[in-house]
């Protein structure tokens, strides 16, 4: 039996949750319970379902439009050792990454090697969308984010140089 991974659901073809057609995975459970949360019913740890690692990737490989794949939530890094293995195997059959946290990417940084998986996660990530959603700073122009104090963070160029290198979309 494989690794399983606790979701709220799949989108399986998505073009607003990251570049190119995606497969999108919700995380269930969230510590961060944001006011105005667009998805409030992943907030609760007891909910959802289990999903095996190797079912999604099954799901992914059997839609040859699928350019990559999005973790939502939820929050990923609550389950990161999971969420790890399945952007791992993800990036090894040539799709890129997407990860939407509450965290800030300094704060996962700073704590990748402490805590479980969050470095393999962080690893595995192309973009990281980083940062609470703030209802006071909504906005429904930005690409990719809702609020205007998250970032679309390239995580290889930031990783590379020490500094939060932001990715331009046009």
């Amino acid at each position: 039996m494989g690794t399983h991974i606790r979701i709220a659901g799949i989108v399986k073809e998505s073009i607003v949750d990251g570049p190119g057609i995606r497969l999108v995975v919700f995380a269930q459970g969230c510590k961060h319970g944001c006011p105005g949360c667009h998805n409030p019913e992943t907030h609760s740890f007891l909910g959802g379902s289990l999903m095996e690692v190797d079912s999604i990737i099954q799901q992914m490989k059997s839609n040859p439009l699928i350019d990559g794949i999005t973790l939502s939530g939820g929050e990923p890094f609550e389950q990161a050792e999971a969420f790890g293995e399945l952007a791992e195997t993800a990036k090894k059959l040539g799709y890129n990454v997407m990860t939407y946290t509450g965290y800030t990417f300094e704060y996962i940084f700073k704590n990748k090697d402490i805590v479980n998986g969050w470095a393999k996660l962080l690893s595995q990530t192309d973009i990281l969308v980083d940062g609470k959603f703030d209802l006071a700073k909504k906005n429904m122009l930005l690409r990719f984010r809702g609020s205007e104090n998250q970032r679309v963070i390239d995580i290889a160029k930031s990783m590379a140089t020490n500094e939060t290198i932001q990715v331009q979309f046009r």
